[in-house]
Protein backbone atom coordinates (compact mmCIF):
# COMPACT_ATOMS: atom_id res chain seq x y z
CA UNK A 1 0.00 0.00 0.00
CA UNK A 2 1.33 3.64 -0.51
CA UNK A 3 2.72 5.38 2.62
CA UNK A 4 0.40 6.26 5.73
CA UNK A 5 -0.97 4.36 8.71
CA UNK A 6 -2.89 1.71 8.31
CA UNK A 7 -5.73 -0.19 10.45
CA UNK A 8 -7.63 -3.76 9.35
CA UNK A 9 -9.43 -6.59 10.74
CA UNK A 10 -8.44 -9.94 11.13
CA UNK A 11 -10.50 -13.05 11.37
CA UNK A 12 -11.62 -15.78 9.37
CA UNK A 13 -13.74 -16.10 7.10
CA UNK A 14 -13.81 -12.10 6.03
CA UNK A 15 -15.99 -12.88 2.94
CA UNK A 16 -18.58 -11.52 5.05
CA UNK A 17 -17.51 -8.83 6.32
CA UNK A 18 -18.06 -4.80 5.42
CA UNK A 19 -15.36 -2.62 7.20
CA UNK A 20 -13.34 -2.13 4.74
CA UNK A 21 -16.33 -0.59 2.53
CA UNK A 22 -16.90 1.03 5.71
CA UNK A 23 -13.92 2.84 6.74
CA UNK A 24 -12.67 3.57 2.97
CA UNK A 25 -15.69 5.29 2.12
CA UNK A 26 -15.25 7.05 5.70
CA UNK A 27 -11.71 7.97 4.86
CA UNK A 28 -12.64 8.60 1.67
CA UNK A 29 -15.55 11.20 2.87
CA UNK A 30 -13.87 12.87 5.79
CA UNK A 31 -10.70 13.92 3.58
CA UNK A 32 -8.54 11.19 5.21
CA UNK A 33 -7.84 8.36 2.50
CA UNK A 34 -4.30 10.31 1.48
CA UNK A 35 -3.01 9.09 5.79
CA UNK A 36 -5.07 6.07 6.49
CA UNK A 37 -6.26 2.97 4.85
CA UNK A 38 -8.28 -0.40 5.55
CA UNK A 39 -7.40 -3.74 4.24
CA UNK A 40 -8.66 -7.06 5.34
CA UNK A 41 -6.30 -10.01 7.10
CA UNK A 42 -7.74 -13.06 6.85
CA UNK A 43 -6.18 -15.56 9.51
CA UNK A 44 -6.80 -18.85 10.29
CA UNK A 45 -4.55 -19.22 13.22
CA UNK A 46 -4.18 -16.31 15.80
CA UNK A 47 -0.70 -17.70 15.71
CA UNK A 48 0.19 -15.37 12.59
CA UNK A 49 -0.67 -12.03 14.47
CA UNK A 50 2.63 -11.31 15.71
CA UNK A 51 4.16 -12.29 11.68
CA UNK A 52 1.22 -10.02 10.41
CA UNK A 53 2.65 -7.13 12.89
CA UNK A 54 5.73 -7.11 11.48
CA UNK A 55 5.00 -7.60 8.32
CA UNK A 56 2.79 -4.37 8.41
CA UNK A 57 4.42 -1.75 10.90
CA UNK A 58 1.98 1.01 9.89
CA UNK A 59 -0.42 -0.93 11.84
CA UNK A 60 -1.86 1.76 14.30
CA UNK A 61 -5.88 -0.18 14.71
CA UNK A 62 -7.41 -3.73 14.33
CA UNK A 63 -10.80 -4.98 14.41
CA UNK A 64 -11.40 -8.38 15.62
CA UNK A 65 -13.75 -11.14 14.46
CA UNK A 66 -14.79 -14.13 14.24
CA UNK A 67 -12.46 -17.02 15.76
CA UNK A 68 -10.38 -14.89 17.79
CA UNK A 69 -12.34 -12.89 19.80
CA UNK A 70 -10.82 -14.94 22.70
CA UNK A 71 -8.10 -16.04 21.44
CA UNK A 72 -6.31 -13.26 21.18
CA UNK A 73 -5.97 -12.10 24.65
CA UNK A 74 -2.52 -13.84 25.05
CA UNK A 75 -1.28 -11.84 22.27
CA UNK A 76 -2.36 -8.15 24.39
CA UNK A 77 -0.65 -5.89 26.50
CA UNK A 78 -3.24 -4.73 28.32
CA UNK A 79 -7.56 -4.65 27.98
CA UNK A 80 -10.30 -2.93 29.20
CA UNK A 81 -12.43 -3.48 32.10
CA UNK A 82 -15.47 -4.91 29.70
CA UNK A 83 -12.71 -6.99 27.89
CA UNK A 84 -11.67 -8.53 31.85
CA UNK A 85 -15.75 -8.92 32.67
CA UNK A 86 -16.17 -10.28 28.88
CA UNK A 87 -13.61 -12.51 27.85
CA UNK A 88 -13.66 -10.85 23.96
CA UNK A 89 -12.14 -8.52 22.18
CA UNK A 90 -13.16 -6.53 19.06
CA UNK A 91 -10.93 -4.01 18.59
CA UNK A 92 -7.26 -3.71 19.22
CA UNK A 93 -5.08 -0.51 19.69
CA UNK A 94 -1.68 -0.65 18.66
CA UNK A 95 0.87 1.59 20.61
CA UNK A 96 4.16 1.82 21.54
CA UNK A 97 3.52 -0.06 24.90
CA UNK A 98 2.09 -3.00 23.35
CA UNK A 99 -1.43 -4.08 22.36
CA UNK A 100 -4.33 -2.50 24.38
CA UNK A 101 -8.05 -4.49 23.74
CA UNK A 102 -11.09 -3.59 23.75
CA UNK A 103 -14.56 -4.24 23.06
CA UNK A 104 -16.78 -2.19 21.15
CA UNK A 105 -19.92 -4.45 21.11
CA UNK A 106 -20.48 -3.29 24.03
CA UNK A 107 -21.38 0.17 22.70
CA UNK A 108 -22.88 -1.16 19.66
CA UNK A 109 -25.27 -3.65 20.66
CA UNK A 110 -26.79 -1.32 23.76
CA UNK A 111 -26.62 1.95 21.12
CA UNK A 112 -29.25 -0.51 18.62
CA UNK A 113 -30.97 -2.29 21.38
CA UNK A 114 -32.19 0.58 23.25
CA UNK A 115 -33.78 1.65 19.64
CA UNK A 116 -35.77 -1.89 19.62
CA UNK A 117 -36.90 -1.63 23.53
CA UNK A 118 -38.37 1.84 22.13
CA UNK A 119 -40.97 0.25 19.71
CA UNK A 120 -41.67 -2.22 22.67
CA UNK A 121 -45.14 -1.80 24.46
CA UNK A 122 -43.46 -2.84 27.75
CA UNK A 123 -39.95 -3.91 28.81
CA UNK A 124 -39.14 -7.22 28.25
CA UNK A 125 -39.79 -10.07 31.54
CA UNK A 126 -37.02 -12.03 30.15
CA UNK A 127 -34.54 -12.41 27.00
CA UNK A 128 -33.41 -15.84 24.71
CA UNK A 129 -29.75 -15.48 23.88
CA UNK A 130 -29.20 -17.60 20.83
CA UNK A 131 -25.63 -18.86 20.87
CA UNK A 132 -22.69 -18.45 23.48
CA UNK A 133 -19.67 -17.38 21.34
CA UNK A 134 -18.16 -14.22 22.20
CA UNK A 135 -20.47 -12.03 20.75
CA UNK A 136 -22.74 -13.49 22.84
CA UNK A 137 -20.82 -12.55 26.14
CA UNK A 138 -21.27 -9.05 24.99
CA UNK A 139 -24.60 -9.27 24.95
CA UNK A 140 -25.36 -10.64 28.43
CA UNK A 141 -22.63 -7.94 29.76
CA UNK A 142 -25.16 -5.05 28.12
CA UNK A 143 -28.41 -7.00 29.39
CA UNK A 144 -26.79 -6.97 32.92
CA UNK A 145 -26.20 -3.48 32.92
CA UNK A 146 -30.00 -3.08 31.85
CA UNK A 147 -31.44 -5.61 34.33
CA UNK A 148 -32.84 -7.59 31.82
CA UNK A 149 -32.94 -12.09 32.85
CA UNK A 150 -32.10 -14.02 30.08
CA UNK A 151 -31.62 -17.81 29.13
CA UNK A 152 -28.57 -18.26 27.56
CA UNK A 153 -29.41 -21.23 24.15
CA UNK A 154 -27.04 -23.32 22.79
CA UNK A 155 -26.84 -26.73 21.15
CA UNK A 156 -26.88 -28.85 24.15
CA UNK A 157 -28.16 -28.02 27.57
CA UNK A 158 -25.03 -27.83 30.07
CA UNK A 159 -24.66 -25.55 33.49
CA UNK A 160 -25.25 -22.12 32.18
CA UNK A 161 -27.26 -22.74 28.63
CA UNK A 162 -30.80 -24.35 27.92
CA UNK A 163 -30.88 -26.52 24.15
CA UNK A 164 -33.26 -25.44 21.58
CA UNK A 165 -34.90 -28.70 22.10
CA UNK A 166 -35.41 -27.94 25.53
CA UNK A 167 -37.64 -24.53 24.66
CA UNK A 168 -41.23 -25.12 25.56
CA UNK A 169 -44.21 -22.51 24.65
CA UNK A 170 -44.12 -20.82 28.26
CA UNK A 171 -40.06 -20.32 27.68
CA UNK A 172 -41.37 -18.64 24.29
CA UNK A 173 -44.34 -16.35 26.38
CA UNK A 174 -42.08 -15.01 29.01
CA UNK A 175 -38.86 -14.10 27.39
CA UNK A 176 -40.50 -11.55 24.57
CA UNK A 177 -37.04 -10.38 23.59
CA UNK A 178 -35.06 -13.06 21.27
CA UNK A 179 -31.43 -12.21 19.91
CA UNK A 180 -29.70 -14.28 17.79
CA UNK A 181 -25.63 -14.35 18.36
CA UNK A 182 -24.79 -16.93 16.35
CA UNK A 183 -23.83 -16.76 12.74
CA UNK A 184 -26.65 -19.05 11.12
CA UNK A 185 -28.10 -16.81 8.62
CA UNK A 186 -24.73 -15.42 7.84
CA UNK A 187 -24.04 -14.44 3.80
CA UNK A 188 -23.26 -17.32 1.97
CA UNK A 189 -25.82 -19.15 4.18
CA UNK A 190 -28.39 -17.04 3.93
CA UNK A 191 -31.12 -19.64 4.23
CA UNK A 192 -30.15 -21.00 7.49
CA UNK A 193 -31.89 -19.73 10.75
CA UNK A 194 -31.71 -20.51 14.50
CA UNK A 195 -33.76 -24.17 15.13
CA UNK A 196 -36.26 -22.27 17.17
CA UNK A 197 -41.11 -22.42 17.15
CA UNK A 198 -41.27 -19.53 15.45
CA UNK A 199 -45.08 -20.49 14.99
CA UNK A 200 -44.72 -19.36 18.64
CA UNK A 201 -43.55 -16.23 17.90
CA UNK A 202 -46.18 -13.26 18.04
CA UNK A 203 -46.75 -9.25 18.18
CA UNK A 204 -45.21 -9.16 21.78
CA UNK A 205 -41.74 -10.66 20.60
CA UNK A 206 -38.72 -8.44 19.61
CA UNK A 207 -36.13 -10.15 17.61
CA UNK A 208 -32.35 -8.41 17.08
CA UNK A 209 -29.99 -10.32 15.11
CA UNK A 210 -26.26 -9.50 15.25
CA UNK A 211 -25.84 -10.71 11.74
CA UNK A 212 -25.62 -7.82 9.24
CA UNK A 213 -25.58 -9.19 5.98
CA UNK A 214 -27.84 -9.77 4.55
CA UNK A 215 -29.71 -6.52 6.40
CA UNK A 216 -32.86 -9.01 6.91
CA UNK A 217 -31.83 -12.63 7.71
CA UNK A 218 -34.20 -15.41 7.49
CA UNK A 219 -34.08 -15.13 11.73
CA UNK A 220 -36.14 -11.64 11.14
CA UNK A 221 -38.10 -12.54 8.19
CA UNK A 222 -39.82 -15.00 9.80
CA UNK A 223 -40.31 -13.22 13.13
CA UNK A 224 -41.66 -10.10 10.80
CA UNK A 225 -43.99 -12.22 9.33
CA UNK A 226 -45.33 -13.60 13.14
CA UNK A 227 -45.81 -9.68 14.08
CA UNK A 228 -42.45 -9.30 16.05
CA UNK A 229 -40.37 -6.08 15.93
CA UNK A 230 -36.98 -6.59 14.65
CA UNK A 231 -33.53 -5.21 14.23
CA UNK A 232 -30.81 -6.27 12.20
CA UNK A 233 -27.00 -5.40 13.02
CA UNK A 234 -26.02 -3.35 10.61
CA UNK A 235 -26.72 -0.29 12.68
CA UNK A 236 -24.76 -2.11 15.44
CA UNK A 237 -21.91 -2.11 13.41
CA UNK A 238 -22.14 1.42 12.43
CA UNK A 239 -22.08 2.29 16.18
CA UNK A 240 -18.97 -0.23 17.33
CA UNK A 241 -17.33 0.96 14.34
CA UNK A 242 -17.74 4.79 15.31
CA UNK A 243 -16.34 3.56 18.58
CA UNK A 244 -13.30 1.91 17.28
CA UNK A 245 -12.47 4.99 15.47
CA UNK A 246 -13.00 6.72 18.41
CA UNK A 247 -10.21 4.36 20.57
CA UNK A 248 -8.15 4.44 17.50
CA UNK A 249 -7.57 8.40 16.58
CA UNK A 250 -6.98 8.92 20.57
CA UNK A 251 -3.67 7.32 19.98
CA UNK A 252 -1.27 9.99 19.57
CA UNK A 253 0.48 7.92 16.89
CA UNK A 254 -2.52 7.82 14.51
CA UNK A 255 -3.15 12.01 15.13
Amino acid sequence: MRSGLLFGLIGYPLSHSFSKRYFSAKFAAEGLADRYAYELFPLTDIAGLPVLLQTYPQLRGLNVTLPHKSTVLPYLSSWSEEVDQIGAVNVIDITSEGLRGYNTDVVGFEHSLRGLLEKAAAAPAQALVLGSGGSSKAVRWVLQKLQIPYLLVSRSDSADTISYAALDRATFTNSQLIINTSPLGMYPDIHTCPPIRYDWINSEHLLFDLVYNPEETLFLQRGKAAGAQVQGGLDMLYAQAEAAWQIWTANSQTK
